[in-house]
């Protein structure tokens, strides 16, 4: 641009003219008054991964503004107040090197450029968040997205925005916060079956509270299996198993006997185990119970509450209520049978299926004990 302005200044040609009329001396052909700034300042280390990139400009309009990583990874942005400001949509990574071009026109349309480098901070304490379910599973459709943090957070806001969450065929997702340590993502209702739900953790740089930064950044891909809801009525003993909303099994249960009630409530199962240890000992009521072969265990809540096999309970399935709080399934011992109850279920469940129960009396399951967050309203989820 500069070359193209001296050229057309002279008069050795014959092409300009003295007079300041020709291509040289007039303002169409001029140095353009734009004034672009780009902030941090050129070579600046150090800077903040958020709230520290600004391009303006003086006297024009912004017209491109192109922000890369060293990867070649473009940052998106935005233009505001009429294209006389841009800045990002979200937070930079911590520890990265960015490239900055911006361009603008001035009244009469003439161009100007402006370059910048710069290199974020690098932090010294940071945080990641352990999530569930795992990436390329196939769960059932009560399954939240729940995500636990390293460190407390305080600013939950910054974090939360940093979670993207895309869904096909496309369903509102919000997310609710569990104290300062976790963050569960769900829509209103249960998923509809087949819906594939892509999570992007983009965690990298956001400050979650002073001085402390995300160092995490991974696309997390799931998909809902067929719907599996089974309903135990502690009252009648039974449990009622259907999917797609048909009723495919009931079958005689157990539940908590006079105090040590069941909750009532929407479970979501978390885990599974074909055989395991439990010890009243871990959910305090001491030494009243210690069985190292419990089989085919399928965990309920946090504090405990599992739906399970159980050999030794003679003829409580379907009778009467015998159990410390579990739903108790009849089994045998060993688990080798695998046309009894427990193993039937077992073996057509998975992670996130929902396990209702009702007429127990105990208070509903509270929604951070375990993947419960069914039992709040849509109302409350969003506040």
């Amino acid at each position: 641009m500069l070359s193209l302005t001296a050229c057309g200044g002279g008069g050795g040609s014959g092409s300009g003219s003295e007079d300041g009329k020709g291509e040289g001396g007039g303002r169409k052909g001029g140095q353009s008054e734009a004034a672009v700034s780009i902030a941090p300042r050129s070579g600046a280390t150090g800077v903040d991964t958020s709230g520290a990139l600004k391009v303006s400009v003086a006297r024009g309009k912004l017209t491109e503004v192109t922000v890369k990583d060293e990867k070649g990874a473009k940052v998106e942005g935005a233009l505001t107040g009429g294209g006389s400001a841009w800045k990002p949509s979200s937070h930079l990574a911590a520890g990265t090197k960015y490239t900055v071009h911006a361009v603008a026109k001035d009244a009469e349309g003439r161009a100007a450029a402006e370059d910048a480098t710069f290199t974020t901070l690098t932090p010294k304490n940071t945080f990641v968040g352990y999530f569930t379910p795992e990436d390329g599973s196939t769960v059932g459709v009560g399954m939240p997205f729940s995500i636990r943090f390293t460190r407390g957070i305080t600013s939950p806001a910054a974090v939360e925005k940093a979670v993207r969450i895309r869904t096909e065929p496309a369903v509102d997702v919000e997310g609710h916060w569990f104290g300062n340590d976790r963050l569960d993502f769900r829509p209103e209702k249960y998923w509809k079956e087949g819906t594939k739900v892509t999570v992007d953790l983009d965690l990298d740089g956001v400050e979650g509270r002073d001085g402390v930064y995300g160092k995490q950044r991974k696309t997390v891909r799931f998909t809902i299996g067929r719907n599996q809801v089974s309903v135990v009525d502690a009252k009648k003993h039974t449990m009622k198993i259907t999917q797609d909303g048909k009723v495919v099994r009931t079958l005689p249960v157990t539940t908590g006997k006079s105090g040590y009630e069941t909750w009532n409530g929407q479970m979501v199962m978390s885990e599974k185990l074909a055989v395991t240890r439990m010890n009243g000992e871990t959910v305090g009521y001491g030494g009243e119970y210690d069985i190292k072969d419990v089989p085919h265990a399928i965990r309920l809540t946090t504090s405990g509450t599992f739906i399970h096999g159980n050999y030794w309970g003679g003829d409580a399935f379907g009778n009467y209520n015998a159990s410390h709080g579990c739903v108790g399934l009849r089994d045998v011992r060993g688990g080798y049978d695998g046309s009894v109850p427990a193993a039937w279920f077992f073996n057509h469940s998975m992670i996130g299926d929902v396990v209702v129960v009702k007429n127990s009396h105990d208070a509903t399951v509270a929604p951070d004990n375990g993947l419960n967050g069914w039992n709040m309203s849509w109302a409350a989820w969003k506040k």
